[in-house]
């Protein structure tokens, strides 16, 4: 069974419920409008062959509604076709039912989708943190939770502090002339573009020296 067959199958089984298969660069896609329903579907995709969840991901819609997408990654072990299943969810509601009853697998993934976007699953036997600290108030996967982090002081657990002034935080800038100029490190925004054209024009020099632009900076003639 390909994909599209497979897709196929489960929209005739669910009907309205599933959206049409859609396919973007090899992969297909089907949604699932009622996320309560979304155990149901993955309980039949794995009778049909998808044995393994290879992942559970989340999105941050932010500024939209629904504001969560949570996806889940299936693949058929036998034959290695591999579908993917999407549904929305509510900021008010952010919960939907765990498939972890389908796939073992799905305790972690789940666990760190709790933990890092606060989405919880109803029915999963172990809901923690599996990264933060149990009373951490924060989501930090969430698009409103700022990328240099938010100070935190819980007396007698623990504590963070916002992270520029301790090295970070590493981030990369898209679309830049090359690795160098992309690679994930500090950024200052005022020194930034200054810092950013240096590095580049090191990496010209490198060229013009050796006859190829590797490292962070000029290597002087021996």
């Amino acid at each position: 069974m390909t994909a599209l067959e497979a897709a196929k199958s489960i929209k005739a089984k669910f009907g309205d419920l599933i959206s049409e298969p859609t396919e973007f660069r090899g992969e297909i896609t089907l949604k699932v409008a009622d996320s309560e329903k979304i155990a149901d579907v993955c309980r039949f995709a794995k009778g049909i062959g998808f044995d393994y969840l290879v992942d559970i991901s989340s999105l941050d819609n932010y500024g939209d509604d629904p504001r969560w997408t949570v996806v889940y990654h299936l693949r058929a072990i036998v034959n290695g076709t591999e579908i993917m299943l999407k549904t929305d969810v509510s900021e008010e509601k952010s919960e939907l039912p765990s498939v972890l009853p389908v796939w073992r697998t799905a305790n972690w993934h789940e666990r760190e989708i709790y933990d890092m976007m606060g989405i919880r699953f109803s029915g999963h036997p172990d809901l923690r943190r599996i990264l933060m600290w149990e009373g951490y108030p924060y989501y930090p996967l969430r698009k409103d939770f700022p990328l240099a982090g938010k100070p935190t002081d819980l007396p007698g657990v623990a504590f963070t502090r916002v992270t520029p002034m301790e090295g970070g935080p590493f981030v990369t800038i898209a679309g830049g002339n090359d690795s160098i100029a992309r690679e994930p490190r500090v950024r200052v925004p005022e020194t930034d573009v200054v810092e950013m054209n240096a590095r580049v024009e090191a990496r010209g020099d490198n060229k013009e020296m050796r006859g190829h632009a590797s490292g962070p900076g000029p290597i002087g003639k021996k």
